[in-house]
């Protein structure tokens, strides 16, 4: 729904709010499924999720094998973070930090996760470039965020102008866009997705959500939620 990054600090009551509602609930499976797929085998894998939030996706991916790392600035999330680890009993760190940079050595981590947290940077092809650097060779970034020509933008912008902090400085960017800044960064985009097809209704939400998927695989456009996968090439076989 948000990152944890924003200039304006979004509680984890926001989150279990979204989720509470049936939009919520049904956009944020959506999201948490396509990052997951785009992800992939996390069975051993050091895995980095930065703006983690209150720890859902973490825990979901510590819950499959991962050695998952959660990195926020906020000490409320990274609480939140915390009890639901433990609710969900998975094993998981949480880390105070922000994205510039990254609290971790170059070339340490297999795989980093980040979802609408670009739109709250303002160097987003920096923050490309340090989640890039603690990749090793061949591990994968995977980026999800509010695609900047959709509907949802349109509305989250319009709240921005009307006094809501949360959205006064985002910052939302298309698929393109994060392909550029990944390609930048020296990384290759195997993969770029859509998802979240459908305005924010709950009831349009119920009945398109099962073709979210299909229209995800066949095009970005219209899509409310892009995502991609980039691999850091071995320089090794690269040669």
């Amino acid at each position: 729904m948000t990152g944890s990054e924003a200039t304006v600090p979004i509680g984890p009551g926001v989150y279990a709010s979204w989720r509470a509602t049936p939009l919520g609930s049904i956009t944020e499976a959506i999201e948490q499924r396509l990052m997951l797929e785009l992800a992939g085998e996390l069975e051993g894998r050091r895995v980095v999720d930065v703006g983690c939030g209150d720890g859902a996706l973490a825990c979901v991916m510590a819950s499959r094998g991962a050695d998952v790392t959660g990195v926020d600035p906020d000490p409320a999330m990274l609480a939140a973070a915390r009890s639901h680890a433990a609710r969900a009993g998975v094993s998981a760190s949480f880390l105070e930090g922000r994205i510039e940079p990254l609290p971790f050595p170059d070339a340490s981590v297999d795989v980093v996760v980040s979802v609408t947290v670009l739109c709250f940077v303002p160097d987003a092809a920096g923050a490309i470039r340090e989640m890039a650097r603690v990749l090793r060779p061949g591990g994968r970034l995977v980026i999800g965020e509010l695609d900047r020509w959709s509907l949802w933008a349109v509305l989250r912008r319009a709240r921005g102008w009307l006094g809501a902090t949360t959205w006064k400085a985002a910052q939302f960017r298309s698929a393109a866009e994060l392909r550029a800044h990944a390609e930048q960064a020296g990384l290759r985009v195997t993969v770029s997705r859509g998802a979240v097809y459908y305005p924010p209704l709950s009831l349009l939400a119920r009945m398109l959500a099962p073709f979210d998927p299909w229209f995800g695989r066949m095009t970005t456009v219209g899509a409310a939620f892009v995502a991609l996968c980039a691999i850091k090439p071995n320089q090794l076989l690269s040669r």
